[in-house]
């Protein structure tokens, strides 16, 4: 079995690829962010491709260990093909910009730009043209994957790596991919119409199955392209495999090849983020954390950073587990990434020194870090307005008294040797406290009292 990829994901820009069209096609009604370049009228001639499109190109492809073509001309070709979304009858995509790289073991054949296409809604034949020719990074691999959760996993690192590089829009729906697999003895298969991860894998899961059970029953596999319906997670018949005479490439006579001096890469080399599989390494080593919470501290860049300026007066391993565990729980909880985060590295700092010197316990703590995430703070101060000043020793031995007079059925349990009997008076006791005390100390004086009172 052979799978590669062929992924497109927009740039972030303020203009669009060939004109001075603005991109934010998601908030402008319909056919409003558009000019007679980006909807093909006759006569109309592109701009100079956007700089910065080519440049946040080059650093994709140098997170991708890719070879940027330098001092060579780069041709933007015209790729025909008749479809409602296209209204010239071609889009313009580049020549490679830069080959041969390499994301976890598998190879990055070639990194293009190109323009966005409109968008087409079949069901009511009417085509918004807002998106048409917002900048495509495209990146094509190597057909290195050999099965549907190869192929999820590389490309999760994939859009990680991406997003690292902070140059592609980071609203959700932007990646789109085309897939070609083929098994053994059939035809290769191309597989359109995929939106996310989730669908390549389910396209891909779908498709083997097909495949398989055609080669089995001597049906064959033909060579053609097909379209994932993410509604019933099926492949469709598309049309025929094209290949590239197809498309009639010609290099387009209206723009001027690019050509990229070797200082410009050298410059966007010295300036770019470390890419995240790289940093997951680093963090294992440098930090001596286990490579399972590396790799959750590298799923956002920001996380990452925050982890690194916390640990320079934090215990890293007993860091990494509050990230991994509290902060990621509450994160997801609110439905928020690390990017949203507004409380300081210092004062995250401070929250754990205070659980690592017992100053509150981990549940004060978790729940301070909530507060925290929500409403930014100096933690000391976030303490007092929760009410989690330790409680005395009175308060404490009044709460346990409350709950053995109220729960003889769980104390006999308890003295069966029921844990889970214990765990529920604990239970009750921080509901008594309000979260308050420290279960520990709670379940170590429940224990007590059973024992005394036997």
């Amino acid at each position: 079995m052979k799978i590669g990829f062929e992924i497109h994901e927009q740039l972030e820009t303020d203009r669009k690829l060939f004109c001075d069209c603005p991109t934010d096609y998601r908030d402008a009604p319909p056919n409003t962010n558009v000019c007679p370049v980006c909807t093909g009228m006759p006569g109309s001639k592109p701009a100079p491709p956007n700089r910065r499109a080519i440049e946040s190109a080059m650093e994709v492809a140098l997170m991708l260990d890719c070879e940027v073509v330098v001092d060579e001309p780069i041709y933007i070709q015209r790729k025909h093909y008749d479809y409602p979304d296209l209204p010239s009858g071609y889009q313009r995509t580049s020549l490679p910009i830069a080959t041969d790289g390499e994301l976890n073991g598998v190879g990055i054949r070639e990194v293009h730009i190109e323009e966005d296409p409109g968008k087409y809604d079949p069901t009511h034949g009417t085509v918004d043209y807002n998106r048409s020719g917002i900048p495509l990074v495209e990146v094509i691999t190597e057909p290195e994957l050999h099965s549907a959760e190869e192929s999820r996993d590389f490309l999760r690192s994939l859009r990680r790596a991406l997003e690292y590089t902070e140059k592609v829009r980071p609203e959700p729906g932007t990646l789109r991919a085309d897939t070609n697999i083929s098994l053994e003895g059939g035809g290769r298969v191309e597989i359109k119409n995929i939106n996310s991860v989730k669908g390549a894998y389910r396209a891909l899961k779908y498709e083997i199955m097909r495949q398989k059970k055609a080669m089995e029953s001597g049906e064959g596999v033909i060579r053609e392209t097909r379209a994932y319906m993410e509604s019933q997670m099926i492949t469709v018949p598309m049309r025929t495999k094209e290949v590239a005479e197809d498309y009639r490439y010609i290099p387009d006579p209206d723009i001027f090849p690019i050509v990229i001096e070797r200082s410009q890469v050298e410059e966007i080399r010295q300036s770019i983020f470390e890419a995240p599989h790289l940093r997951e390494r680093r963090l294992v080593k440098e930090y001596g954390i286990d490579s399972s919470i590396a790799r959750i501290m590298v799923s956002e860049r920001k996380l990452a950073d925050l982890f690194e300026s916390v640990v320079q007066r934090v215990d890293p391993e007993f860091a990494s587990h509050w990230f991994k565990d509290a902060l990621k729980k509450v994160l997801n909880y609110m439905n928020m990434r690390a990017a949203d985060i507004e409380f300081t590295p210092q004062q995250m700092v401070k929250l754990l020194k205070m659980i690592e010197d017992k100053d509150i316990t981990p549940e004060q703590g978790e729940l301070v870090l909530r507060e925290m995430v929500k409403s930014p703070a100096d933690p000391e101060k976030l303490v007092k307005k929760l009410g989690l000043e330790g409680l005395v020793e009175d308060e404490l031995q009044r709460a346990i008294d409350e709950v053995i007079e109220n729960n003889p059925k769980a104390i006999k349990d308890v003295r069966k040797g029921k844990e889970e009997a214990l765990n529920f008076l604990a239970g009750q006791a921080m509901k008594l406290t309000e979260g308050r005390a420290d279960p520990r100390k709670i379940i170590k004086l429940l224990r007590k009292r059973v024992a005394e009172n036997k």
